[in-house]
């Protein structure tokens, strides 16, 4: 696995090398838009609609836009500025209940590693959250962007979830026809609670499946294996072996978890007497 941080975790005065992993994968099928005519992949260019020119990235600034059409430029110097704050540590502020947080606020969960050194005082940390049932809440600073994240115990390890700040959620006030007032019977309401109780079961993560990826993959191994491949007329500069290589060992590992899947033993329920 693949460590893309490293740093420390500080809470009080204890200081706990670590290292983060990506505890989440995007496993969207990636399309790219080809020229209809020899199925080259389409380039996006930056040009400036003004000048009427290819840009370089030299030329290219940042700039914040305060009101439509009006920008202030932000340079570098401005933001070296800032640099300062900066670190590279997971500085946990306090230590809640993780059922004070409401799911909305929860964005993207990275594993946790002990770095160098870092296993007993590791360890130290995960068994005293475990035993208190708290979870940490603390700030970090990835990739320039300082966010919000609340580290816990999960399974054998520490997992930390980046979450959003409070201004960065939405009003819920604002969803149109969220205050319209309508009458439920008590029979509909029971029977909508009747209707939940009967779809209630235990969590189980591996029996949910994206079909729609599944299917798309599907269509595009049938494609390959007819041989319905669009070659274009100029090779691209990418890998085309390679790509394929990883498309079909990508569609097989999907196949051996269907096979996984159908293996499992189903678990049995009791069923409940009607009343």
């Amino acid at each position: 696995m693949h460590t893309m941080w490293k740093g420390s975790i500080s809470f009080g005065l204890v200081n706990i090398p670590i290292k983060l992993f990506a505890a989440t994968e995007d496993k969207d099928i990636k399309m790219r838009y080809l020229h209809k005519k020899c199925h080259n992949p389409i380039k996006y260019e930056k040009t400036c609609p003004v000048c009427e020119q290819h840009v370089e990235q030299e030329d290219i600034v940042k700039g914040y836009e305060y009101e439509p059409g009006k920008f202030v430029l932000i340079e570098k110097e401005d933001l070296d500025k800032i640099a300062g704050i900066k670190n590279k540590s997971i500085e946990i502020i306090d230590f809640v209940s993780l059922e004070e947080i409401d799911p909305i606020y929860f964005n993207r969960s990275y594993f946790i590693g002990p770095g160098e050194n870092g296993a007993k005082p590791f360890t130290l940390l995960k068994e005293a959250m475990k035993e208190s049932g708290r979870i940490g809440l603390a700030k970090i600073t990835i990739r320039s962007k300082e966010s919000l994240a609340a580290v816990r115990v999960y399974d054998k390890g520490l997992v930390m979830e980046t979450i959003y700040y409070p201004d960065e959620v939405r009003n819920v006030d604002h969803v149109p026809g969220i205050d319209e007032e309508v009458q439920v019977n008590d029979k509909e309401l029971e029977m909508a609670k009747q209707l939940i109780e009967q779809l209630t079961t235990e969590f189980e993560p591996e029996k949910y499946k994206d079909e729609y990826r599944e299917a798309l993959l599907e269509i595009i191994d049938s494609k390959i294996s007819g041989k319905e491949v669009q070659i274009s007329e100029e090779r691209p500069r990418t890998n085309v072996v390679d790509l394929m290589e990883a498309l079909q060992a990508s569609i097989d590992q999907s196949k051996t978890g269907e096979k996984k899947a159908e293996t499992k033993p189903k678990k049995t329920k009791p069923k409940k007497k009607k009343a």
